[in-house]
């Protein structure tokens, strides 16, 4: 008799922590603003590593995902040093020269830190960037296991704000063989493996729109989704939210 309680209760533990198909995960930024971090880097740059190794130190701290929202993109303009970073993408690289069009930066270089699209040199000796006072609206994402909810109570002036959706893979290492870190083993978090853009929607509580989750033939033990709304005009974020995904 106790040994079927027992299994019952596992049973129903398991049951409860499992994704099923009519589960949801919910991020929300709430109404405070929460910072988007980004990370330009590449596994051909000889001083990315410790820029690397920062960014993996933010797992651990208690303002992940409430107060800032970090992401790692792979550059690909390293790679003719002669190795090519399975990470990196050109899309990832026109991102940080856009930053560089629009005055986030004087010139494109890695590792390159911003914050909600402004530089941020200070990583090394800040543990985090300021924060903004700006209030834009809650943002929040229902994730199922297709597909994701977004909603954001902000205002603007741009008729088609955008959201931005990055699927992010954590605890990856390469073994890298050639060009400035030849030799050693890299490893890395908050990877983003897919990024995309979808038009918001005008809704009686704002915007919002529904895609599908991305994917990705990059395989991570962990995964994560960081989601960020910006007014269509600019990179710049106006809010952002995103959490561990557990399917």
């Amino acid at each position: 008799m106790k040994r079927s309680v027992f299994l019952g209760l596992v049973l129903a533990l398991f049951a409860g922590n499992a994704f099923g198909e009519g589960s949801t995960l919910q991020f929300s930024s709430g109404d405070k603003p929460v910072a988007l971090i980004e990370l330009f880097t590449s596994e051909g740059c000889s001083s990315c590593p410790p820029a690397d190794r920062y960014l993996s130190t933010l797992k651990a701290d208690d303002g992940l995902w409430d107060e800032f929202v970090p992401v790692a993109f792979h550059v690909d303009y390293w790679d003719y040093l002669g190795w090519d970073d399975r990470f990196a993408s050109s899309t990832y690289s026109t991102r940080q020269r856009i930053y560089a069009e629009e005055g986030g930066v004087r010139v494109v270089y890695t590792p390159g830190f911003f914050s909600d699209g402004r530089e941020w040199r200070r990583w090394r000796t800040t543990p985090r960037p300021a924060r903004d006072d700006r209030a834009h609206g809650v943002l929040e994402a229902d994730v199922k296991a297709k597909t994701v909810d977004i909603r954001w109570s902000g205002d603007t002036d741009t008729a088609i704000p955008l959201a931005h959706m990055a699927l992010l893979g954590m605890s990856l290492s390469s073994s890298v063989g050639a060009g400035e870190n030849r030799g050693r083993n890299l490893e890395h978090d908050f990877v983003v493996l897919d990024l995309q853009t979808i038009p918001l929607n005008v809704v009686a509580s704002g915007f919002a729109a529904t895609t599908d989750i991305p994917e990705s033939e990059i395989k991570a033990d962990q995964r994560a989704l960081a989601v960020w709304v910006t007014d269509g005009k600019s990179q710049a974020p106006l809010q952002a939210t995103g959490g561990f995904l557990n399917f």
